[in-house]
């Protein structure tokens, strides 16, 4: 696979929620997806316990969707 290829199977992820949600969520995610990147938690604009997080993932080699 190209790194062409590779970057046109990445994916953004966006995680809203309380912190532990967010934490269970990407470990969750981080089962079928290779994570490339990780934002730093933004906090959410109507909600101080809410956060968002950025993830760029890609599939994981020998997984098929």
């Amino acid at each position: 696979m190209t790194r062409a290829d590779r970057k046109a199977l990445t994916v953004r992820i966006r995680l809203h929620g309380t912190p532990a949600e967010t934490a269970a969520a990407l470990a969750a995610i981080a089962q079928m997806l290779h994570i490339r990147a990780i934002s730093q938690p933004y906090p959410d604009r109507r909600s101080p316990m809410f956060q968002r997080i950025y993830l760029d993932a890609t599939p994981k080699e020998g997984i098929n969707g």
